[in-house]
């Protein structure tokens, strides 16, 4: 009898400390893009801002304090930091109310991680493993995050260039250290159907095993049976 086996990872655990501070992070992103697109309180606004960037530098350290580092974790806490860059980038770029982002720094976030969140889903289905987010990534947020906050206080225009080149060419770096580890990744594992293949010679070799014991004894039967007559 043939067995069906998934290609994607079994990601464990998901109800943990740090996890529930990743989906805090994701839930925060509602109301800071309303408020960007509104041009909304500006308490609100740092504070909420201040809260979600927290969240990215506690979830991690929580997850090791804890011993709580899952696979579930190594998904969110990567499509939270990028759901939260397209959002805010986004609505910088687009919205009606000065200053905003320039679209081809738009371009460059929203490209950057759409490619990454594909790559990452396909390894995850390709190798049965979930990568975890490279330092270069965490730092390109951070540089975001600082360039979002000098829009939000209407910065002079030098600090927010300094804010977006310094941004701009952490994404950049990012891409191309998460480009090699996903190379190395696929040719560390072999393809699916490889896989299925070496599953199902395996499970032919277990199935058919028990068959060889049971014709063992008939045959010997018949040969003692033959024997006496």
């Amino acid at each position: 009898m043939s067995t069906t086996t998934s290609v994607w990872p079994d990601l464990g655990r998901f109800w943990t400390a740090a996890n529930a501070l990743s989906l805090t992070r994701l839930v925060l992103v509602v109301p800071i893009t309303v408020l960007l697109w509104q041009d909304g309180s500006l308490g609100w606004l740092l504070g909420l801002t201040v809260v979600a960037i927290m969240t990215d530098w506690f979830d991690g350290r929580v997850a090791r304090w804890t011993q709580t580092v899952s696979e579930w974790g190594k998904v969110i806490d990567p499509v939270a930091d990028k759901f939260a860059a397209i959002m805010t980038v986004s609505v910088l770029t687009f919205r009606p109310a000065e200053p905003t982002l320039p679209l081809w720094f738009f371009g460059v976030i929203v490209g950057r991680d759409l490619l990454i969140l594909a790559g990452g889903a396909w390894i995850a289905k390709r190798s049965g493993k979930v990568l975890m987010s490279a330092w270069a990534g965490k730092a390109a947020s951070l540089w975001l995050a600082l360039t979002v906050l000098a829009v939000i206080l209407r910065a002079d225009q030098p600090v927010i260039d300094v804010c977006l080149w310094m941004a701009t060419g952490l994404f950049v770096f990012s891409f191309g250290v998460y480009l090699v580890r996903y190379l190395n990744a696929i040719r560390r594992s072999p393809p699916p159907s490889d896989r299925s293949a070496q599953d199902g010679r395996s499970s032919e070799t277990t199935e058919t095993s028990p068959e060889v014991d049971e014709t063992g004894p008939s045959v010997e039967r018949s040969l003692s049976i033959s024997s006496l007559l």
